[in-house]
């Protein structure tokens, strides 16, 4: 699933394409696109039609695109395979078109959401009140992420100390840190030179304002090249691929030399995922060896 650099990556060419342009027609495909909408397809396009899109926003992994005239925003969930593509009006069509969206102006582009997996999807959502930046209200929950000027450094390592559990669970808490992924947990992890297993408790504020860095430095490095591909389901708004994962110290290097000490690199089940680590550089807790 996409995480922050992919998102913004994709929230970014949405603002340069999309912000101030006025919806002409909506066309839904399919109808697991719009399943998280209450209305169905027929209301999602209804309610659509004749909107004005602002600035597209995101908070952590989470992209929407408040409308200008009422107090709703589109959300739009990528899933695993979801892709948001401005193409030229008449471009065939994607295999997996599942929502199109013209505009009322010229420029000759429209937005089309393609899915292969149907996982994702669009939906109308109210605002939560007196938010500047029309947050959508199911999603309020979700902490502002660490490239957020307006993250809570202090709140977040109090309520990391806090936290009964593990530290690699702690990041991938988007009610704690959003935006954090299973690629960029292991990166920051080997970064930091701490196992995924360490418990919250025992770090100190020194070593989690380290991580903390980390994370930022990660997710910065990951967006000036456009996020990590592995396949071309993950692509900006003109289809392009990123290209992180050409830089990857730990996610996907089982049985490869770690960069730091040479030991070669584990993989470990995890939660339904994997876990990539350096066993030399990352000792586990006594616990969990």
């Amino acid at each position: 699933m996409p995480e922050l650099p992919e998102v913004e990556v994709v929230r970014r060419g949405l603002e340069r394409w999309v912000a101030g342009r006025s919806v002409a027609a909506v066309e839904v495909l399919h109808p697991r696109a719009v399943r998280r909408h209450p209305g169905g397809g027929v209301d999602f396009a209804a309610r659509l039609t004749g909107q004005t899109f602002d600035v597209p926003r995101r908070r952590g992994k989470y992209l929407w695109m408040p409308l200008a005239e009422r107090d709703l925003s589109v959300l739009g969930h990528l899933g695993m395979s979801g892709q948001l593509l401005v193409q030229p009006e008449g471009a065939p069509d994607e295999r997996h078109l599942r929502i199109r969206i013209r505009f009322a102006d010229d420029l000759g582009t429209e937005l089309r959401f393609v899915d292969q997996r149907t996982f994702g999807g669009l939906s109308l959502h109210d605002s939560v009140p007196g938010s500047d930046e029309g947050l959508p209200d199911v999603i309020a929950h979700i902490a502002r992420d660490p490239l957020d000027p307006l993250f809570d450094e202090g709140a977040y390592h109090l309520a990391l100390r806090a936290r009964r559990t593990t530290v690699k669970r702690a990041l991938l808490d988007q009610s704690l840190i959003s935006g954090v992924g299973n690629i960029y947990a292991d990166e920051s992890l080997w970064r930091a030179k701490l196992h995924y297993e360490r418990p919250t408790a025992s770090l100190t504020r020194p070593k989690s304002t380290e991580l903390l860095g980390h994370v930022r430095d990660v997710m910065t490095a990951a967006l000036a090249v456009g996020g990590t591909s592995f396949d071309s389901l993950y692509v900006n708004v003109n289809g392009e691929s990123g290209y992180f994962d050409r830089s990857l110290d730990a996610y996907g290097r089982e049985d490869e030399p770690c960069r730091r000490c040479g030991t070669p690199m584990r993989r470990r089940p995890w939660m339904n995922r994997s876990s990539y680590f350096c066993p030399r550089c990352q000792r586990a807790p006594r616990a969990s060896s």
